[in-house]
């Protein structure tokens, strides 16, 4: 038996695709869209906000990854290329690429390791710290927009239950 969504009196697109599949296919469970649809369009939502706070500030969502890792790390902002990596989930040659780019526009810098001379760090520059920070500010704001409807409860409830599903993505132990 599968169990039937019920539509809201403030129903959304989701709640119309449901309502289709469960009509044309009722023999199919499709409570899982209720949650992945809607966590999907909110992800490309979510990119499309990402995308307008940074551009105000000249930036890429990428530049933004990049230079955020650097201001999260302590004073003085550095990090290895390899640690970079892991922050951001790039490959080795595409963080290449991304330092080189974000050296050109003077937003980062490499500095020779103070502990191994065969290795460089990544530096955050007085230009890349403005820009992170500045755009933070925005990117906080634009966040804080998309959650306004929702209690303080209501946030934590939902960020607990996010990452009980994110999790096993980031352990590796996520089916699939």
């Amino acid at each position: 038996h599968t169990p039937v969504i019920m539509l809201t009196a403030r129903g959304d697109d989701v709640d119309r695709i449901i309502s289709a599949w469960q009509k044309q296919r009722p023999d199919l469970d499709v409570s899982p869209l209720a949650v992945l649809s809607r966590v999907s369009r909110l992800a490309r939502h979510l990119d499309s906000r990402r995308r307008q706070a940074f551009l105000g500030h000249g930036l890429e969502i990428w530049e933004f990854d990049v230079l955020a890792a650097l201001r999260k790390a302590d004073h003085p902002y550095t990090l290895s290329p390899g640690e970079l990596l892991t922050e951001t989930l790039v490959s080795s040659g595409t963080m290449t690429n991304r330092i080189d780019r974000l050296v050109a526009r003077g937003l980062v810098s490499r500095e020779p390791s103070p502990t191994d001379r065969r290795s460089v760090r990544v530096a955050l520059t007085a230009e890349g710290l403005a820009a992170v920070d500045a755009a933070m500010v925005d990117l906080l704001a634009a966040e804080q927009s998309i959650l306004a409807d929702l209690a303080p409860a209501e946030r934590e409830a939902l960020a607990t239950l996010l990452r009980r599903v994110v999790l096993p993505f980031e352990s590796g132990n996520a089916a699939g």
